[in-house]
């Protein structure tokens, strides 16, 4: 472990380059926090923070010059992984006939060296959520696969929770555990602000090792500690996680998916930003004059009329249908499916969705609402 300022950050970000890497990191763009290529320490969001609670998102100006100091934003490294469009082919009509070819990215061929820079620690489980369903189901994504052995993780830990956070619920954070080459922490509540490196693997003890900086002392080490507990005691939300895929499963008709539903607008802004949601459709597009067609694999969402469409109609025509599917997919189905759950706390849904719904507010509600035993039933 090292201890670092800025101008340490600096240097590794100058080090990644140097060794191929395209450094990816959050900076400010159109008043929100999102994920960019990023050259020096000066396009981070150095001294901005967000204010997240249910449909609200707000840039607010801290009164340090945190260069973390702020939680998750709309977009997540799933763009850069499992991007929102991607060719899979093209048919052209040529003069000796039709030449079809199949696009490199589709096969991978378009893989791009990147270091990711601030991964949080939910991020880090969505990733790896991700990579369960991409290279270690039954068919294997290439152009994931390609892309995702050419990343390196810098993750930084979650010293600051947003307002809709509750990755402590899902055991997914504030501190990052695994699945990074290095992490950074943010020490902010002393005198003069540092940050503490690590490795996480062999290739990020390596670059660790030629970064400058200092060994931390003990009370440094300690107040990143606090930190960190800090943290998980202040999140935003809560979910009780204990028996929630039974209860969701048991409860598909309960009135609650009805109160819900009359909010819900079925936009898909939850999918959208959600760093795990993986629905894609697959879509054929020609030019006008007929000469070109072309495949494309694009994001989806469950929330959309045409996802659930097979002969005959849609399986989901209601919103209520709709939002139920979402819900006890992520937070019961998956554990079937995956063995873990498909949320990581990051509270995007919350903040992004128009009218502010809560899953943890609607998971509460369920568990709450249960309906009492008759006299009856009620053992002697």
């Amino acid at each position: 472990m090292k201890k670092i300022d800025r101008a340490g950050v600096d240097a590794l970000l100058a080090l990644l380059r140097r060794k191929g890497y395209a450094t990816i990191g959050p900076t400010v763009r159109s008043s929100a926090i999102v994920e960019e290529e990023i050259s020096s320490t000066g396009d981070l969001p150095i001294g901005w923070t967000d204010r997240q609670s249910g449909g609200t998102y707000r840039l607010e100006k801290r009164s340090d010059e945190a260069l973390f100091g702020y939680a998750v934003g709309p977009t997540s490294w799933k763009k850069f992984l499992f991007p929102p469009q991607l060719r899979l082919w093209q048919a052209r009509r040529t003069k000796k006939g039709m030449e079809v070819s199949n696009n490199g990215a589709a096969q991978g061929a378009d893989a791009r060296k990147l270091a990711f820079i601030g991964v949080r620690s939910c991020e880090l489980h969505a990733i790896a959520i991700q990579d369960k369903v991409f290279l270690r189901g039954a068919y294997l994504d290439p152009a994931y696969a390609a892309q995702r052995d050419n990343i390196f993780l810098v993750a930084v830990n979650c010293t600051q929770p947003g307002g809709t956070c509750f990755c402590a619920s899902m055991d997914t954070g504030p501190r990052a555990r695994e699945g990074y080459d290095l992490v950074l922490t943010e020490v902010l509540n002393s005198g003069s602000p540092y940050l503490l490196l690590d490795a996480g693997t062999e290739r990020g003890n390596k670059i660790l090792q030629q970064v400058p900086g200092n060994d931390p002392s003990a009370r440094e080490i300690e107040a990143a500690e606090q930190a960190l507990d800090a943290a998980a005691h202040n999140m935003g939300r809560t979910l009780e996680t204990a028996g929630l895929k039974e209860l969701l499963q048991n409860n598909l008709e309960h009135p609650r998916w009805d109160v819900v539903a009359r909010r819900c607008l079925s936009c898909a802004n939850c999918t959208l930003v959600c760093p795990t949601c993986f629905c894609m459709t697959v879509e054929d597009v020609t030019n006008l004059d007929g000469s070109v067609a072309e495949r494309w694999r694009r994001w989806d969402s469950c929330f959309t009329v045409d996802f659930s469409y097979i002969h005959g109609g849609s399986i989901r025509a209601s919103g209520k249908a709709r939002y139920r599917q979402w819900m006890t997919h992520k937070l019961a189905n998956w554990l079937d499916q995956f063995g873990t759950f498909g949320c990581v706390g990051c509270g995007r849904c919350i903040t992004w969705c128009p009218v502010g719904i809560d899953l943890t507010e609607e998971a509460r509600a369920i568990r709450e609402q249960q309906p009492k035993p008759s006299p009856s039933t009620v053992p002697s």
